[in-house]
């Protein structure tokens, strides 16, 4: 009896070692591919960890955002439970999909040589229109979901699977509807929406200076649970990958940074005002949550420390003395894509400020377009507003491998990818909604 106990008890303290080895080991690998390296040594030395331990991309972030989903009472949906939740709309929303590739590298100086990669040719369809311009569009984390904001002041939400078979030939049962959801409860145009990592929210930032939070699994909720009031017209919103927080863009120079559960708002105790039309076009966080980027209205990209909310870098002149209009990361943090109104779209190494590539051949100058990369990164979109058309590179080789007329009338204003597949939205100022694939 006294052995078996002894077993069982070296059992248990084997297993917890093991458990403390492998999360010493993904805590090491997190610091140091978030380029925190004089951290992470000090970590590997005292737990004796090797500094080059192999761990999967944001393979702690993911752990601890599952493990936080499961743990907390979902506070974001204590709202009233009379209006009843759409199970199809709910089930398994914020699960984290496999990527479909490896991170494309930049850092090879010589991958511009080599033969640039052919992208399939795209095909679009209109799935809906607003009554006013189509600002903006964001897909949910996990590809299932689209959200489009407009001038008219409503926020559309489309299922992408609805969408797939909208654009099958028309089937017995009659035509499909892909909006699901339409939200009403702003006064102004709205500018940038983003959706909840983990649950089933989505926010909106408007010109009327509010950020507002809608949950779309209530099958008839058509307004607001939650609402921030800024100070400032609200362009550009992003959640922190925890969901706890988010930031919001806005017409003041600073990045405003919100707890979502306390409402408070966070700005860095030494902040200045960093020029006369420094306004934000757009922020967007890291796909850990350590660092955020903003393109701003006076041309710089400026980096941001994802805890102090410090700015750690300004690429002043960016894009010269052009207003920046988009910028994000790479899913490896290491690179910015950013694009503004002097018709060109660059690629920014994070822990230098060098510029690393330029995708040219693009005219963009009017409107506050947007430079994204595809879902596996192998490519770049933009806009072309002179010739109407969409307008994609190689990543790595600089290349035009494909120029698609936009089939809006007018240049089309704003682009988003798919995280998850090879398909992506263009709004347009002729109020049309289009899916690529």
């Amino acid at each position: 009896m006294g052995s078996n106990h002894n077993n069982d008890n070296l059992e248990h303290k084997l297993q917890a070692g093991k458990l403390f080895r492998h999360v010493n080991s993904l805590i090491v690998a997190h610091l140091r591919d978030n380029n925190l390296n004089q951290a992470a040594s000090a970590v590997a030395s005292s737990t004796m960890t090797p500094m080059n331990v192999e761990a999967p991309p944001n393979k702690l972030l993911e752990l601890v955002a599952k493990g936080l989903a499961v743990d907390k009472d979902d506070t974001l949906r204590g709202v009233s439970t009379a209006i009843p939740f759409d199970p199809i709309v709910t089930a398994g929303y914020g699960s984290i999909p496999a990527p479909r590739a490896a991170y494309v590298d930049f850092s090879s100086m010589n991958n511009t040589k080599g033969p640039s990669k052919n992208i399939p040719k795209h095909e679009s369809r209109h799935i809906s229109e607003h009554k006013n311009v189509a600002r903006c569009a964001r897909f949910s984390p996990d590809g299932r979901f689209l959200a489009t904001g407009s001038a008219d002041t409503s926020i559309k939400l489309f299922e992408i699977v609805k969408v797939k078979q909208m654009k099958q030939p028309e089937a017995r049962d009659g035509p499909v509807r892909p909006v699901v959801r339409t939200f009403y409860d702003h006064q102004q145009p709205i500018n940038d929406l983003d959706f909840h990592p983990q649950n089933t929210v989505l926010i909106s930032g408007s010109k009327d200076r509010t950020i507002k939070f809608f949950d779309f699994s209530k099958a008839v909720a058509k307004r607001a649970f939650r609402v921030i009031q800024d100070t400032h017209n609200v362009r550009s919103v992003s959640f922190h990958p925890s969901g706890d927080y988010l930031l919001a863009g806005t017409d003041h120079s600073i990045p405003h940074l919100y707890d979502i559960n306390t409402f408070k708002c966070y700005l860095p105790l030494n902040f200045q005002d960093m020029g006369v039309n420094s306004a934000i076009n757009q922020v967007r966080y890291s796909s850990t949550g350590g660092m955020y980027v903003t393109a701003s209205k006076d041309g710089a990209i400026r980096l941001w420390d994802g805890v102090t909310a410090s700015c750690v870098r300004s690429i002043d002149g960016a894009h010269g003395a052009a207003e920046a209009t988009s910028a994000n990361f790479t899913k490896d943090q290491r690179y910015i894509l950013s694009s503004a109104k002097d018709s060109s779209v660059k690629l920014w190494e994070v822990g230098t400020g060098r510029l690393v590539k330029q995708y040219v051949g693009a005219t963009h100058t009017q409107l506050r377009c947007q430079a994204v990369f595809n879902d596996t990164e192998e490519f770049v979109l933009s806009i072309d507003e002179s010739l109407n058309e969409i307008v994609a590179w190689d990543s790595l080789t600089t290349e035009i491998v494909a120029r698609w007329p936009s089939n809006h009338i007018g240049a089309p204003r704003w682009l988003e990818h798919s995280p998850v597949e090879a398909a992506f939205v263009s709004c347009g100022i002729d109020r049309s909604i289009r899916h690529w694939t």
